[in-house]
């Protein structure tokens, strides 16, 4: 049976379609703003972005792999958004870029799913300490 990424509000699924796009665009060296990728998942308007690339950028860093989100900018600044952890910019992109992101098996959506309630609870631990 064919499904659709649209009709699935699941923000782990949403997540995986994002990779994909993200992984694309690596291997292409290129960036995408927010906006574009908004547009591409026929969401309405940019900011439901944070969810869905924080699932992406937690599995990144848990798995010891570059962040992938430092693709997607803001098209003001050209720079990832504020909410993006343990990236220098330059040179993540850069390793982003050099990554053979073709040569991973893409996580699953349960792995996503994980990867952010992990990195959600160390986010508010880290947090509540300081």
């Amino acid at each position: 049976m064919v499904q659709y990424f649209k009709s699935d509000p699941n923000q782990p699924k949403r997540a995986l379609q994002i990779w994909l796009i993200l992984i694309g665009l690596a291997h292409n060296r290129q960036t995408i703003t927010y906006g574009k990728l908004a547009d591409l998942l026929e969401f309405r308007g940019a900011g439901v972005l944070a969810a869905p690339l924080g699932h992406i950028m937690y599995w990144c860093q848990h798995n010891g792999l570059p962040g992938l989100t430092v693709l997607v900018v803001n098209q003001d600044s050209g720079l990832p958004g504020q909410g993006l952890v343990g990236v220098e910019l330059n040179a993540g992109r850069e390793d982003v870029f050099k990554y053979n992101w073709y040569g991973l098996v893409p996580p699953t959506v349960d792995e996503l799913r994980d990867a952010y309630a992990q990195g959600e609870r160390e986010r508010r631990a880290a947090e509540s300490s300081r």
